[in-house]
C-alpha cells in the first residue's frame, strides 16, 4: 500500500501532470468571472469541436520530433490538404472517396520528400521543411489563384458537423487517430526505435536501428495525419481558405512541446500534447469570452510555447533531441 501511495503521489506531483493544475486554476477564474458564458454546454461542446484539428496537427508532430526532425512546414501542409481535397471535389468533380484518398496520398509524398532531404542530401530538417513549406505555399496559390474554394459536396461537409451522442465526427477522428499512434510509439518495436533515433542517434545507429528510415517514416507518418487534418479543415467550413494553415504551426508545437513535461517527465508523447492543446484552448476562450484584445491570444500562445520549450529542456527532452545535439540537428548526421 505505501508503495501505492507512493506512485499515486508521483503521478499526481505538479511535475508530472502540471497542465492538470493549470487547466484547474484557468477553469476556477473563468467559472468565477463569467460564469454565464464560461459554464455553459456550448462553450464547452464548441471548444472540443474546434481543437479537433489541431489536436491532430499535434499528433502528428510528435513522431517527427520524437525521431529528431523539425517540420516547420507542418502548418502549410495543412492548409495544401484542404484546397487540394477542395480543389478535386468542386475543380475536377472527382469522388469524395478518390479526393480524399488522393489528399492523404499527397501527405505521405511531401513526408517522403522532406525525409529524403533530410537523410539523404543532409540538409538540416528546419531548412528542409522551410523550403517545401515555400513550395507547398506556391502550390497553394497556383491552384486557388489566392481564392476560396466554395461549394464543396454537402455529403462531404456533413461530416465535418455530423455527431455521435453528442461528440462531432472529426473530434471521434481525432481520438481514434491518439490512440493509434500512442500504441504504435509506446507499445512497438517501431516506437521504441522512434525514441532511441531522437534521444542519441550515434547509439541508436550501433544498436542497429535504420536512423535514416526512422526520420523518413516518422514525416511520412506525419504527412498523412496532417493531410486528414487537411481533410477535416474543408469539411469543416464547407470550403477550403488559402490562407488557413500557418494559424496551426505555433499552437500545435506549443502543445506538443508542453505536452512532453506531462506523464512522461520530458519524453513526447500523444496524451500530454492532447492535454496541452485543450488547456491552452480553454485559457484562449476564457479570454476571448471575457472581452480580451483580438491579438491576446497570439500573445498567450507565444508566451505559451516558450514556457513550454524552457520546460521541456529543464526536464531533459531538449538536451538530447528532439533535434538537437551538440549545438546542431541530429538529422544532419543521418547517413
Amino acid at each position: 500500500m505505501t508503495d501505492f501511495g507512493g506512485k499515486v503521489r508521483r503521478w499526481l506531483g505538479f511535475r508530472n501532470v502540471s497542465a492538470l493544475y493549470v487547466f484547474a486554476l484557468i477553469f476556477l477564474v473563468f467559472s468565477v468571472s463569467i460564469p454565464d458564458t464560461f459554464l455553459t454546454n456550448t462553450t464547452w461542446k464548441t471548444l472540443l469541436d474546434n481543437q479537433a484539428v489541431t489536436g491532430l496537427v499535434a499528433i502528428a508532430l510528435v513522431g517527427p520530433l520524437a525521431a529528431g526532425a523539425f517540420n516547420l512546414a507542418i502548418g502549410v501542409q495543412v492548409g495544401a490538404a484542404s484546397m487540394l481535397v477542395a480543389w478535386l471535389l468542386v475543380n475536377q468533380d472527382w469522388p469524395i472517396a478518390a479526393a480524399v484518398s488522393a489528399t492523404a496520398a499527397s501527405g505521405v509524398l511531401i513526408g517522403l520528400v522532406s525525409g529524403l532531404l533530410i537523410v539523404k542530401a543532409n540538409i538540416d530538417s528546419f531548412i528542409a521543411t522551410v523550403g517545401v513549406a515555400s513550395l507547398l505555399a506556391a502550390f497553394i496559390t497556383g491552384i486557388s489563384g489566392g481564392e476560396q474554394i466554395l461549394r464543396v459536396p454537402e455529403r462531404f461537409s456533413s461530416f465535418g458537423s455530423g455527431q455521435v451522442l453528442g461528440v462531432t465526427y472529426p473530434v471521434l477522428v481525432l481520438f481514434f487517430l491518439a490512440v493509434i499512434v500512442w500504441y504504435l510509439l509506446e507499445h512497438t518495436p517501431a516506437g521504441r526505435r522512434v525514441y532511441a533515433t531522437g534521444g542519441n542517434i550515434e547509439a541508436a545507429r550501433l544498436a542497429g536501428v535504420n536512423t535514416a528510415a526512422v526520420i523518413v517514416g516518422s514525416l511520412m507518418a506525419c504527412g498523412l495525419l496532417t493531410s486528414i487534418a487537411g481533410v477535416l479543415v474543408t469539411a469543416k467550413l464547407g470550403n477550403a481558405d488559402p490562407t488557413i494553415g500557418p494559424g496551426y504551426l505555433v499552437p500545435a508545437f506549443t502543445a506538443v512541446f508542453l505536452g512532453a513535461t506531462q506523464f512522461r517527465r520530458g519524453r513526447l508523447n500523444v496524451w500530454g500534447a492532447l492535454l496541452a492543446v485543450y488547456v491552452l484552448a480553454t485559457g484562449v476562450k476564457g479570454l476571448q469570452l471575457s472581452g480580451a484584445p483580438v491579438w491576446i491570444p497570439d500573445v498567450f500562445n507565444g508566451v505559451a510555447l516558450l514556457i513550454a520549450v524552457a520546460m521541456a529542456k529543464h526536464q531533459g527532452n531538449l538536451g538530447r533531441g528532439p533535434g538537437r545535439r551538440h549545438g546542431r540537428s541530429t538529422a544532419m548526421s543521418v547517413k
